[in-house]
């Protein structure tokens, strides 16, 4: 995990304020979010004084313990309205900080509509990192439009070239992987039941 000097990045620090605040909103206490999401007491700590810049498969640990969406708790806020404009600089993005994998939010912040719009970002010989199921039935759609992406679904792998689309129901740990000497760039629809 890449340290990070306390306040120097207003992006770990948010999401650290974000974190305290669902825990708090949840009721729940450090030992209970790290048994919940299977992270360390420890690192909770750090994550929430935005002393550590976590990984993506951390963040989705975190979320999952909190039962909230990854774009709700990197503060996406919901629009009261039918119509929404999200400017490019409007748009929440992570970069995880070991990989440089990046996840962009690409669909208004609707937390509670259970659909979210993304663009994910993966450098050569990188992936995503372990992702687990989510607490609540999850299907993701996705198309690739640059390189070649491969989901690993437990011990099945599926290669998806450009132009390509993939469904699957996340009922298991997954991860996606660019194996290439390319960086691979693909759009993802989430949709959760309630």
């Amino acid at each position: 995990m890449s340290e990070v000097d306390r306040n120097s990045d207003p992006i770990v620090v948010a999401l650290g304020r974000q974190v305290r605040y669902h825990r708090t909103k949840a009721r729940f206490t450090l030992s209970d979010l790290a048994e919940l999401s299977g992270v360390s007491r420890a690192m909770l700590s750090k994550v929430e004084r935005g002393e550590k810049s976590p990984t993506l498969a951390i963040i989705a640990r975190i979320a999952s313990g909190l039962s909230v969406s990854l774009s709700e708790l990197m503060g996406a806020e919901r629009i009261p309205s039918d119509v929404s404009l999200i400017s490019l600089s409007q748009q929440i993005a992570f970069r995880d900080p070991e990989t440089g994998f990046q996840r962009q939010v690409l669909s208004p912040p609707h937390v509670g509509k259970g659909v979210e719009f993304l663009v994910h970002r993966i450098p050569p010989k990188q992936s995503s990192g372990v992702l687990f199921a989510y607490k609540v039935p999850t299907e993701k759609y996705l198309v690739v439009t640059n390189g070649t992406l491969t989901v690993e679904i437990e011990e099945t792998r599926h290669v998806i070239h450009k132009g390509d689309s993939f469904y699957f129901e996340v009922k298991s740990p997954y991860r996606f992987i660019n194996e290439g000497s390319d960086g691979c760039e693909y759009y993802l629809v989430i949709v959760k039941s309630k």
